[in-house]
């Protein structure tokens, strides 16, 4: 083989770890780290022990990032019964500016009121980290079992508002929508109103 083509062959190794690692680089920081569910709804383990910290490993929420959801109409309900929304006719699925915005002073009202041991991220979106801090500091235990196969009933005490919702048999959460049914709180498709 000819140096030539022995320097092409080296070049075209090395361009192909480059792009591999690019690629693993440019992927989400969730996904990349490995501790985001994979799942289509929010989930908790039924854990007895760690039941408080069921959303540490939930996916992303944004203007790009499941932006028509039932996830995403669970997190406009903790934004209003924190005050971030005004009423709940602003609890639509859909993750706009409105939701954004709503989101980034969540963040910074959270790192204020823990006097800036929150440590949250106040870029407007919504991950395990703000997702997890909203379950640990807000949600509290109202009846049911935390043990597998159980249903949990979980009452989010926000600054302005309280609601209900809960972990099924199943893992997956639900809350109570505009409507009064209970809703799955899942990523792909959205019911809610």
């Amino acid at each position: 083989m000819s140096r030539y083509r022995g320097r092409i062959k080296l070049g075209a190794g090395v361009m192909g770890a480059m792009t591999a690692a690019l690629l693993v680089a440019s992927t989400s920081p969730a996904v990349a780290s490995g501790t985001y569910s994979g799942r289509a709804y929010l989930w908790g383990n039924g854990n007895a022990d760690t039941y408080y910290a069921d959303w540490d490993d939930e996916g992303l929420l944004g203007r790009s990032k499941h932006a028509s959801s039932n996830a995403t109409c669970l997190w406009q309900r903790i934004l209003w019964a924190d005050g971030e929304l005004a009423s709940t006719s602003d609890i639509d699925g859909v993750f706009g500016d409105r939701t954004h915005n709503a989101t980034v002073a969540w963040q910074k009202d959270e790192n204020n009121r823990s006097s800036g041991h929150a440590g949250l991220l106040t870029d407007g979106g919504v991950g395990p980290q703000s997702f997890g801090w909203a379950y640990s500091m807000h949600l509290w235990k109202a009846g049911g079992s935390e043990s597998v196969g159980q249903t949990l009933n979980l009452r989010y005490d926000g600054t302005h508002h309280d609601f209900d919702l809960r972990r099924i048999p199943d893992g997956t959460y639900e809350f109570v929508d505009g409507d009064g049914a209970w809703r799955k709180a899942g990523y792909d498709y959205r019911t809610c109103s």
